[in-house]
């Protein structure tokens, strides 16, 4: 059974995938054709239903659940960190209500949550995220929303982090920021077998780190040693292999604090079992 299956195409995702790749677990006769992406992109193929198994945006999932359910597994998913809001000096949260902030795009869970820690919209200009901190630091904006590894390479550019949205989550929430999820079409066959092989897929890479983190390094956009490292790190943990009670109870909080900001529709979160 053919599986097309997206990813994006950062560290953490190719570390989960590598075991596919590699043909490293039991694929019970599923083969994958591993579409690597930026998440923006994800998102909007997801609100066409392109494909079979795919990363998205949290903030994506009220739009797309018609078509597809969400996976417990595999989610980019972290505690007391996420996307930043950096500068070129510091700013309050007052200020950057009044400020102009370059974001990666309208559908990621970041610009949700900063929606939410601003109290509302804001005025943004979207840019391909691989731009924002160039374009801050060299003066083209006044503030810029940092996904990815720009979250790690910021202080680098000379730029001052302002705002920290898993911080102020953790501070609001108590609770995990889930950021990014892997979803499922909901009429494809043998959902419940391909979620154990995908889940499988994730345990091998981090049996064997070494292995996983050398094609992660490969496959994702070039990043050094260092920074693909500490990505993975932050991003595949144990919320990762299993969302579990907390982080499901993320999700729900998440999606009902935009529902009750008039962000994001009201939808029933329901994962494969």
């Amino acid at each position: 059974m053919r599986i097309t299956l997206g990813h994006s195409d950062d560290p953490d995702d190719a570390f989960m995938v590598w075991a596919l790749a590699e043909q490293k677990v039991d694929l019970r006769g599923f083969e994958f054709e591993l579409v690597p992406r930026d998440i923006q992109t994800l998102n909007e193929w997801a609100l066409e239903g392109r494909l079979d198994v795919t990363a998205l945006s949290l903030a994506t999932y009220p739009l797309v659940h018609d078509t597809y359910a969400l996976l417990p597994h595999g989610a980019s998913i972290g505690k007391g960190y996420g996307p930043i809001v950096v500068t070129r000096g510091p700013l309050s949260v007052d200020e950057l209500r009044a400020t102009e902030i370059v974001v990666p795009g309208r559908l990621t869970t970041a610009f949700l949550v900063l929606g939410l820690a601003l109290g509302g919209a804001y005025r943004h200009r979207v840019l391909d995220f691989r731009r924002i901190l160039d374009e801050v630091r060299d003066g083209h904006a006044e503030a810029g929303l940092l996904i990815h590894e720009g979250q790690l390479t910021y202080a680098d550019a000379g730029l001052t982090k302002s705002l920290d949205l898993g911080a102020w989550w953790l501070a609001e929430t108590g609770l995990p920021l889930p950021l990014g999820v892997n979803a499922v079409r909901r009429r494809l066959g043998r959902v419940g077998e391909l979620s154990r092989v995908l889940a499988e897929s994730i345990e091998a890479g981090l049996a064997d780190r070494r292995a996983a983190l050398a094609y992660a390094r490969g496959s994702a956009r070039g990043l050094d040693e260092p920074t693909a490292d500490r990505f993975v790190d932050m991003y595949v943990n144990d919320m990762t292999r299993d969302l579990g009670d907390e982080g499901r109870r993320a999700v729900g909080e998440l999606l009902r604090r935009a529902q009750a900001a008039g962000l994001a529709r009201d939808v029933r979160v329901d994962f494969v079992v």
